[in-house]
Order: C-alpha cells, then structure tokens, then sequence
C-alpha cells in the first residue's frame, strides 16, 4: 500500500470538511422552507408586487412639458438646401441644423469650405435657436449688451436663422464659411425655406 503525504492527508481531510458543512447548510435551508407553519407563513412580509417593465407616463400630468423638433428627415433637407444654395453662388461653406436645445442634428462640411466652418456654422446656429432670432440681428444687439458674446457656444456673426413653429423656435440653420456674413444668412434662410415647401 502507498503512503501519502502528510500533506496530501490535510488537503483531502479539509476538502472533506467543508464539503459536509456545505451539505449541512443546504439541509437546514431546505428544511426551513419545507417546515415552514401557517403561523409562520402570517408572520413573514408578503412579497412585493412584481414591478411593471414599463411605466405609462401621465399625458395630462401638469409636471410634464412636450416640446415640437424637426425630424432628421427635415433637418437634413434643410441643410442640402442651404448647401445647395451655397453651391449655386458658388460658395464653398458648411451647414449646421440644431434641434431646440441646440444639439446639432445635422452637420454638413461642404467641398472646399475652410476648417473653421463647421464650428461656426454650429454655433451660428446655437445662437440663432437660442434667441430665436436671425444672428445678423443678434449681433448688432452687442451695441447695446457687448456681454452677450460671452455666452459659450454663441457666435454674434450674420448666419444664423432659427426655424418657427407658431412663432416659437423649433430648431436654427447655421452657414459659414462665405466671404460675408449676409452670404451666410441668405443660404441659411434657403434652408429655412426649404421646410415649407
């Protein structure tokens, strides 16, 4: 007969050990659940109610706000507008189209137009969603309140036009990147336009 190792014999006796107390754990669990009385069952908490997987919001709720967007189908024909209008003038300029909260929705880099457009045209177009107003208007308000340019993200060049539903601001179209503001307005409004059509 072999002899094992005194090591070996302590390996083997704990795996012994803990695998009884594991089966003595389970008998005890089991034996709990099984033995359980009606006094018992009246004194335990009564489980929760399953939780629905989706909750079904209020519509008439007064906490709630709905607000109106272009749809991404629009925002880009906006945009191709604006582009097109651009390219028809021979100009080479970026469009930007921003939701209500001037999250940029669409982004269009036009062919030849300078690596600072896209940023101005998105920030024309925050600005003009912002106060729902053409940028060329808004810049020349700096007159009156210079402190304005230092809102971030805004930018008080001619370029910017916001898109109206029933006179509130649903969304903005931004162009830069011609030689002059008024060149950016005019392609921004063709954008603007282009949603009514």
């Amino acid at each position: 007969m072999k002899k094992t190792s005194v090591r070996t014999r302590v390996l083997t006796g704990t795996v012994a050990v803990a695998a009884l107390a594991a089966a003595t754990v389970g008998a005890v669990s089991a034996s709990a659940e099984t033995s359980e009385t009606p006094a018992t069952a009246a004194a335990a908490p009564a489980a929760a109610p399953a939780t629905p997987a989706a909750v079904k919001a209020d519509t008439q709720n007064k906490n709630l706000a709905q607000s109106s967007g272009l749809t991404i189908d629009a925002a880009t024909r906006a945009a191709q507008a604006a582009l097109d209008a651009a390219d028809k003038a021979g100009q080479h300029v970026s469009v930007a189209v921003v939701d209500r909260d001037g999250v940029t929705r669409v982004l269009l880099k036009g062919d030849g137009s300078g690596p600072q457009a896209p940023e101005s045209a998105e920030r024309k177009a925050f600005t003009a969603v912002s106060w729902n107003a053409p940028t060329s208007e808004l810049a020349k308000r700096l007159a009156q309140a210079p402190n304005l340019k230092d809102i971030p993200g805004t930018l008080f060049l001619a370029g910017g036009a916001p898109v109206q539903s029933k006179g509130a601001p649903v969304a903005a179209v931004g162009v830069a990147g011609a030689p002059s503001g008024d060149l950016d307005e005019q392609f921004a409004q063709a954008g603007v336009a282009a949603l009514s059509k």
